[in-house]
């Protein structure tokens, strides 16, 4: 009987202590899971913000061109009026002239 006690004493033990390794096990594995994650978490925040800066410079530079091509076109719109003005204005003047008196 005695010999059965014994037995059961020592599984009993065997238990414990695969039951607090587990535990450690668990716990290195807790903390390994977290590291990865924070290493996840940061890498992943420099790639957007990198990706984020790379955007932003893509649209300044879009931007830059689009305003470029528009000032160049309002100059050139300016410039044609600029001339149609200095080739007609006594034209124009006439015609205001006219639509005065006849009112």
């Amino acid at each position: 009987m005695d010999s059965v006690v014994d037995k059961l004493a020592e599984i009993e033990a065997a238990a414990e202590a695969i039951v607090e390794s587990a535990h450690a096990q668990k716990s290195d594995i807790e903390k390994e899971l977290q590291r990865e994650r924070e290493d996840f978490d940061r890498e992943t925040e420099k790639k957007t913000l990198e990706r984020l800066s790379a955007l932003r410079q893509e649209n300044d530079e879009k931007m830059n061109v689009l305003l470029k091509e528009q000032r160049e076109k309002n100059s050139s719109a300016i410039d044609d009026l600029k001339k149609d003005f200095e080739e007609n204005h006594a034209a124009y003047a006439g015609q205001i002239l006219k639509n005065i008196i006849e009112v």
